[in-house]
């Protein structure tokens, strides 16, 4: 009954945690199955201190399914649905850009691209320390290396 409780109250993060990675729903629940398998599997029993872990694993695994596309060259990213109807070249444009991060979060460094979809999700300094393992006080020196690393990425890729 533990792990059901654990699963519970941690699936929602861990898939909106993979998706803002992928960009695909379906293909983020098939990420939070694998990371909760090895949570299962990692922490048998004892789930107290895997909260953090999960998280940081959705990111990882994500990362890794992108990174099998490429090399499959496979690369199927879709963009959310929208409320409202952009125009056609709002909507090509928009792809364009968050194709062109994910394709720059790739080749980041797994460590930078996991603080930045981290943050960007939403998660405070505190969780991402506990996720991470690090003391909060650094969480803003990642946070500003990887944020670095990526508009050198970005300006790599826009000046290629």
């Amino acid at each position: 009954m533990a792990f059901e409780s654990f699963f519970r109250s941690n699936y929602p993060a861990v898939v909106r945690l993979a998706q803002r990675v992928v960009g695909d729903s379906q293909v983020a629940q098939d990420v939070a199955q694998d990371v909760f398998l090895a949570a299962y599997r990692r922490f048998p029993g004892d789930y107290e201190h895997a909260a953090g872990w999960v998280r940081v694993a959705a990111v990882h695994t994500a990362l890794n399914v992108l990174r099998g596309e490429r090399r499959r060259g496979r690369r199927q990213l879709l963009v959310q649905v929208v409320a409202s109807l952009p125009s056609a070249e709002d909507t090509v444009i928009e792809r364009e850009r968050r194709a062109d991060v994910r394709r720059v979060l790739r080749r980041l460094p797994r460590r930078s691209a996991a603080v930045l979809v981290m943050r960007h999700a939403g998660m405070s300094y505190a969780e991402i320390a506990e996720a991470l393992g690090v003391k909060v006080g650094n969480v803003g020196t990642l946070l500003r290396r990887a944020e670095s690393a990526l508009r050198k990425e970005m300006d790599r890729e826009t000046h290629s």
